[in-house]
């Protein structure tokens, strides 16, 4: 079937509406009519080019609500009519050891990226910017009834990708926690962090956002740009969260960690980082990374966000002000995340 839907057409130009070819639903498929579909900034690096040479046009989006419209012959976790998300990812090998595990955003074979990417059937995934998708019904996750459906959109991606690591590193009562930068993904850290138990600290540039911060659960808020801050929370934090993707000094933020203590990048800047051997010697102190996560966590993830009423702070637009959107992102002026209502596009 062909859909509407909105492309990137080449590197460096703008957005605009086209048409693509969506295949006939397998048997172990479902088609979802799209109702929401979220910008991440991956999206903005990926049409760019920042990210290397792009299969264009490219139709973005990874942050996919909608309701299935019909389902494969073999598909039984999922039924016409049912609210399902759809994230990062929409194919793996499902044999390797991580896939069988839950883990298949580190399949041994590749994971199959939700857009720009090369699906099992030799075909090039395009994304959420588009009326309808079609995807194996094992990377259609269900979004609970107690979600808002374009709040919730921004979980696939912002969601799973700071609960993660949360999770991982046993956040919850008793641990103190640092989240760097408020944004899409900072504003999340904080709410799932404050949901699991944690002391909850802001490490921002500024304090501009501190009334933001505190608001969404944020228990205390400081500004990085004072140098009195990294001598006043020495030796502070059992983990730090580190949501933006600029070359930080990254030997000043393990300063901040307790002994034994985890500093978790998952913002991808473009330059390596310089670390300290030292830094981390002196204390038992580790330095990792962490991306998205697997379906069934992502599945817990949305369960857990339901149960504590927690979705993105959102800004819905028409499909129209994509481009305005993605210059937006870049000034950091959206709190926190923008959302396309996919009915504008039919």
């Amino acid at each position: 079937m062909r859909v509407n839907a909105y492309a990137a057409p080449a590197a460096g130009q703008p957005l605009a509406p086209t048409t693509i070819e969506r295949r006939e639903v397998g048997p172990n498929d479902v088609l979802i009519k799209i109702e929401y579909a979220g910008i991440c900034h991956s999206d903005i690096h990926t049409v760019r080019g920042d990210w290397g040479p792009q299969p264009y046009p490219v139709v973005p989006g990874h942050e996919i609500v909608g309701i299935v419209t019909e389902v494969g012959a073999a598909v039984t976790q999922h039924k016409t009519g049912d609210r399902v998300g759809v994230g990062c990812l929409v194919n793996s090998c499902g044999e390797c050891a991580n896939c069988l595990r839950g883990d298949e955003h580190f399949c041994l074979k590749g994971a199959i990226g939700t857009y720009a990417d090369t699906d099992r059937d030799g075909t090039t995934t395009q994304g959420g910017y588009s009326t309808h998708v079609v995807v194996d019904a094992h990377f259609a996750l269900s979004v609970p009834d107690g979600l808002d459906p374009a709040a919730a959109a921004p979980l696939l991606c912002a969601g799973i990708t700071t609960y993660s690591p949360l999770r991982h590193w046993d956040a919850g009562p008793g641990t103190k926690v640092a989240v760097v930068g408020l944004g899409g993904l900072g504003h999340m850290a904080v709410k799932i962090a404050h949901a699991l138990g944690s002391e909850v600290t802001v490490l921002s540039q500024s304090l501009k956002k501190q009334e933001d911060g505190l608001r969404l659960g944020a228990d205390h808020y400081y500004a990085t740009s004072d140098p009195g801050t990294f001598d006043e929370l020495a030796g502070r934090f059992d983990l730090i969260i580190n949501t933006v993707s600029a070359n930080l000094d990254v030997n000043a933020y393990l300063r901040l960690l307790a002994v034994d203590g985890t500093l978790v990048n998952v913002g991808a800047p473009p330059e390596p980082f310089s670390v300290n051997a030292m830094a981390l010697i002196g204390g038992r102190k580790s330095f990792a990374g962490s991306m998205i996560g697997g379906i069934p966590q992502t599945q817990e993830m949305l369960d857990f966000c339901a149960e504590h009423g927690i979705g993105s702070d959102i800004e819905v637009i028409s499909v129209d002000q994509v481009n305005e959107a993605y210059e937006r992102v870049l000034a950091s002026d959206v709190r926190y995340r923008f959302v396309i209502d996919v009915a504008t596009l039919a």
